[in-house]
């Protein structure tokens, strides 16, 4: 694998895991980016369409939505039941995307692989966040959403920017949750062993 599709593979995992936090921003950013820098990112095949004008209109009705909707106690936890499909298909798409020109890799895998980061992603969002609603009466909601928008938005600059840096990153933390799940997986099978 060259440097280039290195560099995209890396790109692609900070992305997905953005993806996780905020679905809009990390699409809404490749857009912005394939349209005005295609140099930056180049997307192939069906995903050109992201950087349509269309496209780019909706994105941001979406994110506005996503944005308010996740500030909103109650609120943003419907928003976070909507997001553990859309979140992780943006993950898929935004991986998809940026790998498109890696010859070496299958696009079924490929969208696999950002269903996964941004799913994790996402879960680990979503089991934290009812602690903070109980924790702090859903007062501390608004806070940790605009601090989960600010990393989707600077993970995803990093990605597109110093993939290799963010990629790792990225790839580490989805390893860290992963293990994080299991671990939980087999104390709650030993608390069922042991009752």
């Amino acid at each position: 694998m060259d440097i280039g599709a290195l560099s995209a593979v890396l790109s692609a995992f900070g992305l997905s895991a953005s993806a996780g936090l905020n679905a809009y921003i990390p699409l809404l950013l490749v857009a912005l980016t394939a349209r005005f820098a295609p140099d930056l990112v180049g997307l192939s095949g069906p995903y050109q369409v992201l950087a349509s004008a269309w496209v780019i209109g909706a994105l941001v009705v979406l994110l506005v939505v996503e944005v308010v909707a996740d500030k909103v106690p109650v609120v943003d936890h419907i928003n976070d039941l909507a997001g553990l499909a859309i979140r992780p298909a943006a993950g898929a798409i935004l991986f998809a995307s940026q790998t498109g020109a890696v010859e070496s890799l299958d696009p079924t895998i490929a969208l696999v692989l950002g269903l996964f980061v941004a799913g994790a992603a996402h879960g680990a969002k979503a089991t934290a966040r009812p602690v903070v609603t109980a924790s702090t009466g859903g007062l501390g909601n608004p806070v940790v959403s605009t601090l989960e928008d600010v990393a989707a938005l600077m993970t995803s600059i990093l990605a597109i920017l110093a993939p290799l840096v963010v990629g790792a990153a990225a790839i580490g933390l989805t390893g860290l949750v992963a293990l994080w799940f299991m671990r939980r997986r087999r104390r709650a099978a030993r608390r069922a062993a042991a009752a």
